[in-house]
């Protein structure tokens, strides 16, 4: 196998392996003359350029992304061969900032913080999660994640799912209809990949929908929300706060208005992180490689007609 990946830890559970042998190789370099592996692990940053690799004189059967997201990956490149993620590694994370984005906003946090004496003791309207409608936009590992937090902390939870499903969270509402998600909603957040069919699925249209003074949390990618109709949306106070932790492009450049703006919390594409992440990305590919090498069935497939 090839591998785009410089991580030791994961190198060594590669060479634990029986039956494994993993080349470390430069993405950026074209693939040495008389290559011959079935398997190449690589990221959706490379992604773009993973066309080079699937020559069949190479002989790629399976490509692993190690990482949650394909938008930008060269899928058609694929074709035929099996394409896997490490779906699921950063859900507790990301579910863990977005409840520090629910806490943060009905807290009023840091606003409530004092570094001199208020002109009003013992007095603050702050709210309690306790009651609040939460709409998720997505249901897959990160989704499900924030709605069992969101149902400790006692919210009613809804969720847009792109068809039915028998299985879920217990006590989540499952909607088909983005504009029934979103009305009377406390808090609306993001958790669905990019694709065609989610593009700008926050526009002008839906941002109207929220009911007056709810907050918008995104940890999927920018493009699910019209930029411009989030700003005037804000500008207006019909949106009482933004949490964001992408955008586009990233980095974002200096002197963008989400950094400055009195209504938007944002950060640097960080709620992922946690120090188990790389371990938890190792393990599903290492679980997966033990699958192939036994001939069962892989785990996390992309699927490839949706684009995740």
């Amino acid at each position: 196998m090839v591998s785009h990946v410089a991580h030791e830890a994961l190198q060594r559970e590669l060479a634990a392996l029986p039956g494994v042998h993993c080349i470390q190789l430069d993405p950026d370099q074209p693939p040495p003359p008389g290559l011959r592996a079935e398997i190449l692990v690589t990221t959706s940053m490379h992604g773009s350029r993973v066309a080079q690799w699937m020559d069949p004189a190479i002989g790629i059967d399976w490509v692993h992304v190690f990482g949650t997201g394909v938008d930008g990956f060269d899928i058609a490149a694929v074709g035929s061969r099996e394409l896997t993620c490490s779906r699921g590694a950063t859900a507790v994370p990301m579910a863990e900032w977005v409840m520090a984005m629910l806490l943060a906003c009905v807290k009023q946090l840091p606003e409530s913080w004092c570094s001199e004496p208020p002109s009003r003791w013992r007095h603050a309207r702050l709210h309690s999660l306790a009651g609040q409608t939460l709409a998720l936009v997505g249901l897959g590992s990160i989704g499900q994640a924030v709605a069992r937090r969101a149902r400790a902390f006692d919210m009613e939870v809804r969720a847009l799912v792109r068809r039915p499903r028998p299985e879920g969270v217990e006590g989540v509402e499952l909607v088909a209809d983005v504009d029934a998600l979103v009305a009377g909603a406390d808090h609306v957040v993001l958790a669905a990949p990019a694709t065609a069919a989610t593009h700008h699925l926050i526009n002008t249209r839906t941002l109207a929908k929220m009911k007056p003074g709810a907050h918008l949390v995104n940890v999927a990618r920018a493009r699910l929300i019209d930029e411009q109709a989030l700003r005037r949306a804000l500008d207006e106070g019909h949106l009482s706060r933004a949490s964001l932790d992408v955008a586009e492009p990233e980095p974002l450049p200096a002197g963008h208005w989400l950094y400055h703006h009195p209504r938007v919390r944002f950060s640097p594409h960080v709620s992922w992180s946690d120090p188990a992440v790389m371990a938890e990305m190792s393990r599903r590919l290492v679980d997966n490689l033990r699958h192939w090498l036994a001939g069962r069935p892989l785990e996390h497939r992309v699927d490839k007609q949706a684009g995740y």
